[in-house]
């Protein structure tokens, strides 16, 4: 479980099971304070870090030495004022540069992560029900 404190204006505290915190907030012009990324920014860096996890696992035991990564997701959203705005399409795109990174293994370690080991991406592929509830205190 995730629990999600307020702290104030539209800042919230994230508490994971792994006890390690980290804060979301919006951005000024929504009447944030800029103290953490937006939920959506959180939410593309979450999908950008499990396959990239994946990715690095997998070439690291293909002995491909990689020394330098980067993942960049970018999406297209619904129109600017019509709520709620998902995205409609996502691209994630890695970016490797290594000693003598062999193309076809990288090809390879991306096409697994994305149809078999990364559990964000098969969540949004799953489009998962979601259930809300309430209770005052």
């Amino acid at each position: 479980m995730v629990q999600v404190n307020w702290k104030g204006n539209m800042a919230f505290e994230a508490t994971p099971p792994s006890g390690i915190k980290f804060t979301m907030d919006a951005y000024p012009e929504s009447g944030g304070q800029g103290l953490g990324p937006t939920p959506f920014e959180a939410f593309m860096a979450t999908l950008a870090a499990c396959s990239a996890m994946d990715v690095i696992s997998i070439l690291n035991k293909k002995k491909q030495t990689v020394t330098s990564y980067r993942v960049e997701v970018d999406g297209e959203r619904g129109p600017e004022g019509v709520y709620p705005r998902p995205f409609l399409s996502m691209t994630v795109k890695h970016i490797l540069s290594g000693e003598n990174l062999d193309p076809e293994a990288v090809k390879r370690a991306v096409e697994l992560s994305d149809s078999k080991y990364c559990s964000v991406i098969a969540t949004l592929r799953q489009a998962p029900t979601v259930t809300s509830e309430w209770q005052i205190e």
